[in-house]
């Protein structure tokens, strides 16, 4: 069993049922639970005609790996992780406008799973990662991403230097960031088709991806601290391109 394919957490559990309920194969809940929260989850696997296990606090630990479960699991179908092929039929459903977010290098999975929902809130597109050298989906991603991994579209490409050439073809702008850049993210125009592009934790982007942004902006910094996280700075990426859009995600 994949541990891409189970999530983990009453939140997480719940926000999949939610939004996703054909991608459960079946819930655990740890024997003996039964608050408000457990009840919920019970309602909602049974409106969805998902099957649930009660199983001892032992095998939820087994079946955990030493992960935090809260006394719920889900297993799925199957990773919502896409290819580059995806691509296009996401940006022809996306219309005139799309807002897609791309992630050099990222490599912790709290961080890509606080992307993601990030991404979530702000109406992303997508979310587009390298394959190699950077974080995927699992379990940890899942719990902290809070439902957001089943509705934002997850594109893993073999070449980002090839992905970021058709995303430009399609008239896609590339705005990347970089603390160095003397363009600050305010006095950019981040109203058109547009794909945020973030570096991964210590280095940034790669020299390639950077040469491939069509604009790099710097996020005003005013206290002591040099740099933000990626997730966080992220976030304050894609609201100041909501903004200046003046529409709600």
């Amino acid at each position: 069993m994949s541990d891409a394919n189970l999530v983990f957490g009453l939140h997480a559990v719940q926000a999949l049922l939610s939004r996703a309920p054909k991608r459960v194969l079946e819930v655990w809940l740890q024997s003996g639970r039964s608050d408000e929260r457990v009840e919920k989850l019970l309602r909602l696997a049974d409106a969805q005609a998902v099957k649930v296990t009660r199983l001892s606090a032992r095998e939820m630990e087994l079946r955990a790996r030493n992960a935090e479960h809260q006394g719920a699991i889900a297993q799925l179908a199957s990773s919502n992780t896409l290819g580059e092929s995806a691509l296009d039929e996401i940006l022809d459903r996306a219309g005139n406008v799309p807002l897609l977010l791309i992630l050099d290098g990222v490599q912790d999975p709290h961080n890509l799973g606080a992307c993601l929902r990030t991404a979530d809130a702000a109406g992303v597109n997508c979310v587009i990662v390298p394959r190699d050298r950077a974080a995927g989906l699992s379990a940890v991603v899942r719990k902290v991403a809070s439902g957001a991994a089943e509705a934002v579209p997850l594109i893993q490409v073999v070449n980002l230097s090839r992905t970021l050439k058709l995303l430009k073809e399609r008239g896609v702008w590339l705005v990347g960031t970089d603390e160095a850049a003397t363009t600050s993210l305010h006095a950019a125009d981040l109203k058109g088709p547009l794909a945020v592009v973030m570096g991964g934790e210590g280095e940034g982007m790669r020299r390639l991806t950077r040469e491939h942004c069509d604009l790099l902006v710097s996020i005003p910094m005013t206290g002591v601290v040099e740099s933000l996280n990626v997730s966080v700075a992220t976030g304050v990426v894609l609201y100041e391109a909501i903004r200046q859009r003046g529409a709600q995600p």
